[in-house]
C-alpha cells in the first residue's frame, strides 16, 4: 500500500472516525440514521509523507415528515390571536395519497386584486357597449 493516502472520515464531533480507510474509496452515508437538522462531515486525509489536509463539509439532513406551517413566519414580530395552520407529511412508501398529500393555503392577496382589476376593467368596457347609442 505505498504511495496510497489514509483517510479518516469524522461524523459531527465525534472523537472517533466513523471511517478509517485507504484512499481512494467509494463512501455511502446512511442519513436514515441521523437526525434532522445541520450535521458536519470532516475528513482528514493523510499523504504517504505524513502530511494532513483536512476538509469539513456541513450539510442538512430532513428525513422525517415535511412541515408546513402558514400564518406565521420565522423571526415574525406579532401581537393578538393568530391564527395557524401546521400540516405535516412523510415521502411515504411512493404511493400517491391525495388527502393530506398538499398542505391547503389561503389564496394570496395579489391574486385578489387581479380579480377585482378585471372585474372592474370588465364592467367598466360592459357598461360603455351598452351606454352607446
Amino acid at each position: 500500500m505505498e504511495g496510497k493516502s489514509k483517510i479518516r472520515i469524522f461524523l459531527d464531533d465525534h472523537p472517533q472516525p466513523i471511517a478509517e480507510v485507504m484512499s481512494p474509496i467509494n463512501f455511502e452515508l446512511d442519513t436514515r440514521k441521523l437526525v434532522d437538522g445541520p450535521h458536519t462531515l470532516k475528513i482528514v486525509g493523510k499523504d504517504p509523507t505524513g502530511k494532513e489536509g483536512i476538509r469539513v463539509i456541513p450539510f442538512v439532513v430532513r428525513n422525517g415528515p415535511a412541515i408546513d406551517v402558514e400564518g406565521i413566519t420565522e423571526d415574525a414580530v406579532v401581537d393578538g390571536v393568530i391564527p395557524i395552520m401546521i400540516n405535516a407529511y412523510g415521502k411515504g412508501n411512493r404511493s400517491f395519497l391525495i388527502e393530506g398529500s398538499e398542505t391547503p393555503q389561503s389564496i394570496p392577496s395579489w391574486v385578489w386584486v387581479l380579480i377585482i382589476a378585471f372585474t372592474g376593467w370588465a364592467l367598466y368596457y360592459l357598461f360603455r357597449y351598452f351606454a352607446m347609442p
